[in-house]
């Protein structure tokens, strides 16, 4: 079985938000799913997709600091500025992070770690909605 939907994802505020319930929540067909993958991948070069702590809500503003120090605005050998100060940063971070996962089902759930939520890093100051490509595989 192939299914490839595209998932729209409400717009957020800049940072790390845990989107593992609202990918879910429109993926229907997953709990048929025996055995497969979910291939998530996002459709923007200023916001990532990773797999990271689902319980703490502080992993992920630390992971917002430490991105954005790591990756700083305003650095004085950017040449890419006219849209903004946040938006060379936010094409570096998506690019360290990555725009896709693959992500194995086991049945009709992901078959991920107790401790680990997918999350939307959002790299813009005002972004607007995003859309993910959702590819689900198995039998």
């Amino acid at each position: 079985m192939w299914q490839q939907t595209e998932l729209l994802l409400k717009a957020r505020k800049r940072g790390f938000h845990l989107i593992t319930e609202e990918v879910l929540s429109q993926l229907p067909k997953l709990n048929k799913v025996h055995c497969g993958i979910l291939h998530l991948f996002i459709k923007h070069s200023s916001a990532s997709i990773t797999l990271n702590e689902n319980a703490d809500p502080t992993v992920r503003s630390d992971m917002e600091a430490h991105f954005n120090h790591f990756v700083p605005e305003r650095a004085p050998y950017y040449q890419h500025t006219y849209e903004g100060d946040d938006d060379m940063p936010a094409h570096i971070k998506a690019s360290l992070l990555g725009n896709s996962l693959s992500l194995p089902i086991s049945g009709g759930q992901l078959n991920i770690g107790i401790w680990q939520g997918i999350y939307l890093g959002e790299h813009r100051n005002h972004a607007s909605s995003r859309t993910i490509v959702a590819t689900i595989n198995g039998e």
